[in-house]
């Protein structure tokens, strides 16, 4: 089925942009969602502790709302990290995530520096495209250790004040790091993510989805492996 091109230059853009303006839109939408209520919940706990309690604007900048939030993104940096990297060596037989077991694959050709369009990298060859081949797990990785790191300083902070309140030494970010708390809130969400792996590369073996990329047809044979 050929869809007709919007003519009007902004639903063109809406309608060829759509998929990461709705998922953007979604993650402000819950964001604003956590600060509201982490903002409100810290405040309660701090009014326990007898302490200050913080206005919107001095939530954005603490350690509870750093915590909170980069918790949750480094394991999905982590999670999507590890996928490409995975997927380029390992498969599974009948998954749609997975490529062909023993068919070549456009994504294992190697660049054309002639193609028509071809990003700059690949027409300059040399150490650029060397980096540019990984690029992808590149900065998802160094996204993961960037929100690892600051999970930690978050998390330093909120301990140090319970630490206080409790008459205990304050800790360091790299402290903390150390702690059974800083790991049991990181391997609580990495688990979750590998098990989404795990579902969408079973399922997608015996389910469909029609009209979806991440599914084979809906007349496709279990057995058959990729998109």
């Amino acid at each position: 089925m050929t869809i007709k091109r919007p003519a009007s230059p902004f639903w063109r853009f809406c309608y060829e942009n759509g998929l990461l303006l709705v998922v953007s839109l979604l993650v402000l939408l819950t964001l604003t969602g956590q600060f509201f209520t982490g903002w409100h919940d810290y405040n309660d706990e701090l009014k326990e502790m007898g302490l200050a309690q913080l206005s919107a604007g001095q939530y954005f900048t603490s350690g509870h709302f750093l915590e909170a939030t980069f918790e949750n993104w480094e394991s999905e940096f982590l999670q999507m990290g590890l996928y490409v990297v995975l997927t380029v060596w390992l498969r599974q037989k009948g998954s749609s995530e997975s490529k062909k077991l023993y068919e070549d694959e456009d994504v294992d050709a190697e660049p054309d520096p002639n193609k028509p369009n071809a990003p700059g990298p690949v027409r300059q060859g040399g150490w650029v495209l060397t980096i540019y081949k990984s690029s992808l797990s590149i900065a998802l990785f160094a996204l993961f250790f960037g929100c690892v790191w600051l999970h930690a300083k978050g998390g330093a902070e909120v301990y140090t004040i319970e630490q206080a309140h409790e008459g205990k030494a304050p800790v360091s970010t790299l402290q903390y790091l150390g702690t059974s708390r800083f790991w049991f809130e990181s391997f609580q969400n990495w688990q979750s993510e590998f098990l989404s792996i795990v579902s969408i590369v079973g399922l997608s073996i015996f389910l469909r989805q029609q009209g979806s990329p991440e599914s084979k047809p809906v007349d496709a044979e279990h057995a058959e492996t990729g998109k």
